[in-house]
């Protein structure tokens, strides 16, 4: 409350500056004594008046930072608590039914890596906050992008996020389809499709189910579908650790110390369930407090953090070599635990497709004639959306290896979401105003983020490539 009131004040005190030389522009004051004085206008800064010099600086900022600013405070809404219910929701999904494989592949050595990803990229989280500070006017990832480095960075930053949005949806659909096949296994299912598969088929059809979300427009629609999301993932997470508290499988499987060869790829994985910082500064914005955005980086990293890292490593335990891509498929089928896992893995992807379709519609219906009827942009909106939504379903049944998409997109756009543009971005904003110390933090995570990028999209390119060529083959 006490920082909500000193706001309102320094608000309330900026407004009465700006009218008050709004009122006295056409007068002016004298300095220096009466017999000795300069005349200049009232709106000098300090330093013009110090050196009696004319003041030619542009005072009309203030105003406009003041107008920004109250306006912000006033279609801001979001509390701490609700801020970081938010911020874990966006983060927490395919990440945590891939890490049990993730550990077991990379040996539990590379639980410090998912660790330090996770510290890593709730600094990168940090610092995208205080570039929104900087310029109250920035609303999104690509308005901060477009602020360091002109068009050229709002391109690299608008393309990188279609990437990842496109590449997130494949690799949940190829989650949806592996589900589907758990769920329904034994079912003798007749369709009149014989090119499709029963699996391929159920998965057609949920998609099909999901496709009229995409021409939503209510708001209050999608946040319901996003607060199922939220719902769906954390059944999951207490669907595995009821699996092993309830001792359905035997819980003392080795899982092996380092295996250095995985790493590459491994990467690629972890670093995927830390990929949503194109949607914080939506985030941020919508705060009461923006300047509690940092705690709430911190506490919501902290927490997905710890997810994955338990997640992890009850899996790997419990399955040891033997775990499956996502965790779901490794669970003993009688159960009515894993069925509710099962079922819940299969809804969650589906509560997905409206949601990281938001951008893209935002920009298309920004990049239509505002002379178009609301009616012409939404069927626009929609079939843009629904024809993205085929070629999606298209090529997840095209190249239905989820650990090797996943591990892809990490790697390929992930990253570059996470911790390359993030710390490029503050580097260019804030240059000359950062210490050294910081200037070296930045840089680290630059370099190392381009090489997990390059290492983990080799990797992960190659065994995806192979796995196809097995198929194919067979």
């Amino acid at each position: 409350m006490m920082l909500k009131s000193l706001w309102k004040s320094l608000i309330s005190l900026q407004h009465k500056c700006v009218k008050k030389q709004k009122s006295e522009v056409d007068g002016s004051v004298s300095v220096h004594g009466e017999e000795n004085s300069v005349v200049l206008p009232v709106q000098c800064c300090n330093c013009c008046v110090e050196e009696t010099k004319q003041c030619n600086c542009d005072h009309t900022h203030v105003a406009e930072d003041a107008n920004v600013h109250a306006q912000r405070h006033a279609n801001s809404n979001s509390s701490f608590t609700h801020a970081v219910i938010n911020m874990v929701g966006m983060l927490v999904g395919l990440g945590q039914l891939s890490t049990p494989y993730a550990v077991v592949s990379g040996g539990w050595v590379s639980a410090f890596l998912l660790v330090g990803l996770g510290v890593m990229c709730a600094y990168s989280s940090h610092i995208l906050g205080t570039c929104l500070r900087k310029n109250p006017k920035l609303r999104s990832f690509v308005d901060i992008g477009k602020h360091a480095f002109g068009s050229k960075g709002r391109l690299v930053a608008a393309t990188i996020i279609y990437m990842e949005i496109f590449m997130s949806l494949v690799s949940y659909t190829i989650s949806l389809h592996d589900n589907l096949i758990t769920v329904f296994l034994g079912t003798n299912l007749k369709h009149h499709f014989p090119k499709f598969s029963s699996s391929q088929f159920l998965t057609v059809v949920a998609v099909l189910i999901a496709l009229p979300s995409l021409w939503i427009r209510d708001l209050s629609s999608i946040s319901f579908l996003s607060t199922l999301g939220i719902l769906m993932s954390l059944l999951i997470f207490l669907c595995v650790a009821a699996t092993a508290l309830l001792g359905h499988v035997r819980n003392n499987h080795a899982i092996p110390v380092l295996q250095l060869h995985n790493i590459p790829s491994v990467s690629g994985l972890y670093v995927f369930g830390y990929g949503g910082h194109f949607v914080f500064p939506e985030l941020y914005t919508s705060m009461k407090d923006p300047s509690k955005f940092t705690k709430v980086s911190i506490v919501s990293f902290a927490l997905v953090t710890a997810i994955y890292t338990t997640l992890g490593f009850m899996g790997a335990r419990m399955f040891g070599k033997d775990v499956k891509s996502q965790i779901t498929l490794s669970m003993p089928a009688e159960s009515i635990v894993t069925k509710v896992a099962l079922w819940a893995t299969v809804v969650a992807p589906m509560t997905k497709y409206a949601l990281e379709f938001i951008p893209l519609s935002i920009q298309l219906e920004h990049a239509l004639p505002s002379t178009m009827s609301g009616r012409n942009k939404m069927i626009i909106r929609g079939c843009v959306g629904s024809f993205s939504l085929l070629v999606i379903l298209t090529l997840a049944l095209s190249v239905p290896y989820f650990e090797h998409v996943l591990s892809l997109t990490g790697s390929l756009v992930s990253v570059a979401v996470c911790l390359i543009l993030p710390c490029s971005f503050y580097l260019k904003t804030c240059w000359g105003q950062i210490s050294n110390l910081v200037l070296l933090l930045n840089l680290f995570l630059i370099t190392f983020g381009f090489l997990l990028a390059l290492m983990g999209t080799i990797s992960s390119s190659k065994l995806l490539l192979k796995s196809f060529q097995l198929h194919h083959s067979s």
